[in-house]
């Protein structure tokens, strides 16, 4: 039964690992806003869902000024120099990708007190992002954005104007809540069920079938058992029989001596017991209890009913008997029509003749 059910456990198995595999793939997006005073002295604000939180990242809010690092714009070496620290408002690093690792840029930035560090991506990758790994910078906002918007945001810097970042967690992203995962991960589901609903059903209608089978098989034994008992010899004992003149002589069933009076079986193995005593015996067990001598067998009550089966005469089959100079149909089934005058087909044999004479030589 246990390895039965291998199969099913082991798709359960297989799709749990799937979807936990799937789960190591989820990203999440970042809100990214920002706002700045523009040459009109008018506020602008954009707003798009266009970064793109770290694998190590915290996902929460952060906000600051835009800073850029003095010199080299990828924010790389032990101390880059910001124009800001600790003591300032709350700041976001913005860097560019490349020369060192992101942990390092990330690093960098955190330890001059950036509430956030923003990397954009290297030039002519248009808008595209990945999922950076920083294992050994946590503990801070890290997002990437794309090369365009990053250039679009260093320009306004350079030029003197404060611009003013909100980073907000955004949506989150991966195979499993793609539409088309979530169409195989229903199909999958749909069908372990159906196959775990049909294995049971199976299981179910065969283990009924064969109790069924079972109970009527005991029930055609136990009518074959009453046949053969009404044909075995029936005694009542009698002063000066053998079994009640011994003390030896018992009923294996009950253990009881025999006495004057009591009705006797004699089994077809000529094994006696009390009358009462053996026939529950025999319709449960069907043997005697001493030798085990199979009593349906012994009185031939299971050949009489595969011979009912049988009743009717086998069909007639003709074979060809070679006598004297010619052949004749003689039908098997009719032993009294060997003689060849009584056949009503006749065939020449003088062909058969010259074959042998010309096998001899």
């Amino acid at each position: 039964m246990g390895k039965k059910t291998q199969p099913p456990l082991l798709l359960l198995l297989f799709l749990s690992g799937l979807v936990h595999c799937s789960a190591t793939f989820v990203f999440w997006t970042a809100n990214v806003e920002i706002s700045f005073v523009n040459s009109y002295n008018e506020t602008e604000e954009k707003y798009c869902e266009c970064g793109l939180y770290g694998r190590n990242s915290l996902r929460t809010r952060a906000f600051g000024i835009v800073t850029l690092p003095v010199g080299d714009p990828k924010g790389c070496g032990p101390d880059p120099v910001y124009n800001r620290n600790e003591t300032s408002p709350p700041w976001i690093a913005l860097v560019k990708r490349g020369n060192c690792t992101f942990g390092e840029k990330i690093n960098a930035a955190k330890r001059l007190g950036a509430a956030a560090v923003v990397v954009y991506n290297v030039d002519g990758s248009g808008n595209s992002t990945t999922h950076m790994a920083h294992s050994d910078a946590d503990e801070i906002v890290a997002i990437m954005i794309g090369n365009t918007q990053g250039m679009e945001i260093v320009r306004l810097v350079k030029n003197g104007i404060d611009v003013q970042m909100i980073i907000s967690e955004g949506m989150a992203h991966g195979p499993w809540m793609d539409t088309y995962w979530l169409y195989f991960l229903s199909i999958a589901f749909f069908i372990v069920t159906a196959a775990s609903i049909a294995y049971f059903v199976f299981i179910s209608a065969n283990r009924l079938y064969n109790m069924s089978m079972s109970k009527r098989n005991e029930k055609r034994l136990k009518s074959e058992a009453k046949k053969a008992i009404k044909r075995l010899q029936v005694r009542t004992l009698k002063r000066g029989d053998e079994e009640t003149s011994s003390d030896s002589s018992m009923c294996a069933v009950c253990i009881e001596s025999y006495k004057v009076g009591d009705v006797v079986t004699v089994l077809t193995c000529d094994h006696i017991f009390h009358k009462t005593c053996i026939e529950p015996w025999l319709l449960e067990r069907r043997t005697c209890p001493m030798c085990k001598c199979d009593i349906l067998k012994a009185l031939g009550v299971e050949d009489d009913r595969k011979e009912s089966f049988s009743a009717e005469s086998p069909p007639d089959v003709t074979v060809i008997t070679v006598t004297g100079d010619a052949l004749y149909e003689v039908p098997l089934t009719d032993p009294g029509s060997l003689d060849p005058e009584r056949q009503q087909h006749r065939y020449d044999n003088r062909a058969f003749e010259e074959d042998s004479e010309a096998a001899r030589g």
